[in-house]
């Protein structure tokens, strides 16, 4: 790529993209959406982090946009930052922990959003298998999910 302007070789740099996900509790239970664009399948509401966004910001407008549920953020669980979660891009997401009232109701990327309990969790997308199990070691043990020691 080079520049429009004067013609001078542009470096491209990859960086991994920033993401939320969010794990809604309510009714007991956590909510889930169906996915309308690929990859299909279940998985925690969230997207993409806006240019000039919060995070935080980002995690209440993904759970709204695709649930119709206004929820209040309780806890930043963790950062899942392995470069395969994601087949289309590296990605980053920082997982909130949030509490909402009401029935979900899905909309946006969601087809169908519905709540699940841990033990009739439909098949996951990404790696939101891994999220919800560390999600429910913590809310057994109190204890957060550890990071990954890798060797460089």
């Amino acid at each position: 790529m080079h520049c429009p302007s004067c013609g001078t070789p542009l470096k491209i740099f990859k960086n991994p993209a920033p993401t939320v996900d969010i794990i809604i509790e309510t009714q007991g239970g956590v909510v889930l959406i169906k996915r309308k664009n690929p990859p299909h399948g279940w998985a925690l509401p969230g997207g993409f982090v806006d240019y000039g966004e919060s995070f935080e910001d980002a995690a209440r407008r993904e759970a709204t946009e695709e649930t119709g549920l206004t929820v209040t953020l309780r806890l930043q669980f963790h950062t899942y930052s392995d470069p395969k979660r994601d087949a289309r891009q590296h990605t980053a997401s920082t997982v909130f922990i949030a509490t909402a009232t009401g029935h979900p109701i899905a909309a946006d990327d969601a087809s169908q959003a519905a709540i699940f309990f841990r033990d009739n969790l439909p098949p996951l997308v990404f790696d939101h298998e891994r999220i919800l199990r560390d999600y429910f070691a913590f809310k057994d043990s109190g204890r957060l999910p550890q990071i990954e020691q890798t060797a460089l």
